[in-house]
């Protein structure tokens, strides 16, 4: 089964790429929780974007969590927003679908 792990000290475009090839699924990363505004820059950092009182740490992403609990997942650990998109990136996934799902 396909599956990544969070870490504060992984880059934005590590985490895109990475999630990309495990899930085939686009992820876009936020600078900010509510998913308004800009993207975060792809050399920063989880930890040099997280959210002021999020606590950060280790996340294990399995390709059966579903979309939905992942997005909130990745705001209540990190304080960032995070929205999961179809494999080419033209439309955002259904919350109840599946990380793996959503990139078919």
């Amino acid at each position: 089964m396909a599956e990544i792990a969070l870490k504060g000290n992984m880059k934005v475009k590590t985490l895109k790429a990475e999630f990309k090839k495990a899930f085939g699924s686009t992820l876009r990363v936020y600078k900010s929780e509510s998913c308004k505004g800009a993207f975060a820059d792809d050399d920063a950092t989880l930890a040099s974007i997280r959210g002021e009182g999020s606590k950060g740490g280790e996340l294990a992403v399995k390709g059966n969590m579903q979309v939905g609990n992942f997005e909130k997942k990745v705001a209540e650990m990190y304080g960032i927003g995070v929205q999961v998109a179809n494999a080419d990136d033209s439309k955002l996934a259904n919350n109840s679908a599946t990380l793996v799902g959503a990139g078919k």
